[in-house]
């Protein structure tokens, strides 16, 4: 399979890993933005081959993790009214909120439907027009245009019985978060590269230059892991920080010419809560005045919503890559993928799923990292989310190898 099997070749993965052994020869800390590459690590143990100098630490990269509580809860009360149809990916379903997911709402009566792109839930509303239909649009740069795109469709169509529940958030300013906390231990960035073949990298050589780290935008096969951390290494070694593509074959430096003036015209650029982390500014984007009419907040008028965290979740320190998944207390005791105690836990790019299911057998008790100290819960320039009660610690932890 073109594409596919070329970047899995043990050989030439054995190869870079020995370039990476002979070019290190000091401690680095890297992280991964992308669940999807958390994944693809854990699952083919690359941090288990790489020289024991190269840590790799996963960011907040999960777009399901990150999507707050408050709007997982604002969701649950929609979807619970009888004249709306709720249609969401199948991957929200089973996220916690405070106290239910969406699976119960269904099962109580609530109809929750599962489609596989946002226009099925444009169709469903042509298809019943006595009916109010809201898509639940969360993620990264990836999923806002086919989002954007479909409210654009629905006012040009005139499908005023549609609408969107925005929970759209933003890369660049999550690693500008991430490198102003005073716990920060991250030298270089692996980012996402179905990210910049959106979005382009206009936004990654002021980060680097400003925050003295490389920024290598990488793939999510296994060679493209690890020729990432190969140029990542590389540079930190020379004393380098720019931003290097090493996805070329997806990601051109302009992005997506059509999908960035999708963007442009249907939503803004807004703050956004993300989940365990608190308020980053312009981090994320909500339906700009145009198109406020299909802003399912505003339509259904979704205040007062009180939000509580398990408190025996530290998803937030994950999220922030200051604790690994099984340095967690709750971590495959309490917290299993069938019993979630966080967003982590159930999502397929979630870091706990990874560990889960990939890693689980390895861990012993003895690698569980206790609880620090309460503390502030936002990033230096973030501010709470209203009612998050998920601790995050401010200064590092040191990571336990797995075993």
């Amino acid at each position: 399979m073109k594409y596919m099997d070329e970047f899995q070749d043990p050989e030439l993965a054995r190869r870079l890993l020995d370039d990476i052994h002979a070019t290190v020869t000091r401690p680095w800390a890297l992280m991964e933005v992308c669940g999807g590459q958390t994944h693809t690590i854990i699952r083919h143990g690359i941090d288990q081959l790489l020289p024991d100098q190269v840590e790799l630490i996963h960011g907040p990269g999960c777009p399901v993790c990150v999507t707050p509580l408050e709007v997982i809860d604002k969701a649950l009360e929609i979807a619970s009214r009888p004249e709306v149809v709720f249609c969401s990916f199948g991957d929200m379903l089973r996220v916690p909120g405070t106290g239910r997911d969406l699976f119960q709402v269904r099962g109580e009566g609530g109809d929750v439907r599962v489609v596989y792109s946002p226009l099925d839930a444009l169709r469903i509303a042509r298809e019943n027009p006595d009916r109010q239909v809201v898509f639940f649009g969360i993620g990264f740069e990836t999923t806002a245009p086919p989002n954007a795109m479909t409210v654009y469709q629905a006012k040009k169509l005139g499908i005023p019985n549609f609408s969107l529940l925005v929970s759209h958030v933003r890369v660049p300013p999550a690693i500008e978060a991430i490198m102003n906390a005073p716990s920060c231990r991250v030298q270089a960035f692996l980012a996402a590269g179905h990210v910049c073949s959106v979005m382009g990298m206009a936004e990654y050589p002021d980060l680097a230059a400003r925050h003295r780290v490389p920024i290598v935008v990488t793939g999510f096969e296994p060679l493209d892991i690890l020729e990432g951390v190969r140029r990542a290494v590389r540079q930190l070694e020379r004393g380098e920080h720019t931003v290097d593509n090493a996805y070329a074959r997806a990601v051109r430096p302009e992005g997506n010419p059509a999908a960035l003036a999708m963007l442009e015209d249907v939503f803004e650029v807004t703050d956004r809560a993300w989940r365990g982390i608190g308020v980053i500014p312009d981090s994320g984007w909500r339906l700009s005045a145009r198109y406020r009419d299909f802003d399912a907040e505003h339509r259904f008028c979704v205040t007062g919503i009180t939000t509580r965290e398990p408190a025996a979740c530290r998803s937030g320190e994950v999220l922030q890559g200051l604790i690994k998944p099984h340095e967690c207390e709750a971590f495959g005791t309490t917290c299993t993928p069938r019993n979630p105690l966080g967003a982590t836990m159930v999502s397929s790019e979630g870091a706990c799923a990874a560990y889960y299911l990939y890693r689980r057998l390895d861990i012993t008790p003895a690698a569980r990292t206790p609880r620090p100290a309460p503390v502030p819960e936002s990033l230096p320039g973030s501010v709470p989310a209203a009612g998050d009660g998920t601790a995050a610690a401010t200064a590092p932890l040191e990571a336990t190898p797995v075993v």
